[in-house]
């Protein structure tokens, strides 16, 4: 799975999935850009990991899900790495509620992290993957997109409509080189699972065939493979990633 030469893109890419896919895609030869919103400290320290390792990485600062903030954030990205190949669109947010007492405010800014986001990054980059007929795009979904989950509502409709974005999508730069998968982690072992209450956890655990909760490495492993050019015909995909949670 060589990724010599190539760049990569990960928006939250600071803690949890995100700085796994960063670690994993770095192990395969990619220069890193680590997006980050607020936790600079957290950014450096997985660019020095990198950095430690021989790779080669930066952090950039930008809330995705302001159009502006992103499009400065691609400009200093292309002015130190020339170019991105492998987009992976990690960054998101929670705002866990009975639909009866969830407020616009909660609903809206889930959408508009977890889906404008990722929007905002994609219309930015995809008509340099396109004229170089090359690219790899790769949208961090989840388990609660396709089964559902007691008080994420908003957060279901986010990652759900990030799996129907990502087949049309796949669909309009098949023939452009450019390819477009999802992937859905089950309940993985991160700062978002370690709020969960301990007896929601065991009841996951309890359901979940293989008796544990995933690592962020696993997810990572898995981001990587879809960005090498050994997946570079798959497309349009789901790649679930649960312990066979749901199958």
């Amino acid at each position: 799975m060589d990724l010599e030469g190539k760049v990569s893109l990960v928006t939250g890419g600071s803690r949890g999935i995100g700085r796994a896919c960063c670690g994993s895609l770095a192990d395969g030869g990619s220069a890193i850009a680590v997006n980050y919103q607020r936790n600079k400290d957290a950014a450096a320290e997985v660019v020095a990991e990198l950095k430690a390792k021989g790779g080669r990485a930066r952090a950039f600062q930008a809330d995705i899900s302001d159009e502006a903030q992103t499009n400065i954030m691609i400009e200093q990205i292309m002015s130190e790495f020339g170019q991105v190949d492998v987009v992976v669109n990690n960054a998101g947010i929670t705002r866990d509620r009975s639909f009866l007492k969830m407020t616009r405010d909660q609903w809206h800014s889930v959408l508009l992290v977890n889906l404008d986001g990722p929007f905002n990054v994609i219309s930015a980059l995809l008509p340099q993957m396109c004229d170089r007929k090359w690219g790899r795009i790769i949208n961090i979904s989840s388990i609660v997109a396709q089964m559902g989950n007691f008080g994420q509502a908003n957060y279901a409709v986010a990652k759900g409509g990030m799996i129907a974005f990502t087949k049309s999508l796949a669909r309009e730069v098949a023939l452009k080189g450019v390819t477009v998968n999802a992937v859905a982690p089950g309940f993985i072992e991160t700062d978002m699972t370690a709020a969960v209450p301990k007896e929601s956890l065991d009841m996951v655990r309890k359901m979940t065939p293989m008796g544990r909760l995933g690592k962020p490495e696993e997810v990572g492993r898995a981001v990587r493979f879809l960005a090498a050019p050994e997946a570079s015909f798959i497309t349009g995909q789901v790649i679930n990633i649960n312990g066979g949670l749901y199958m």
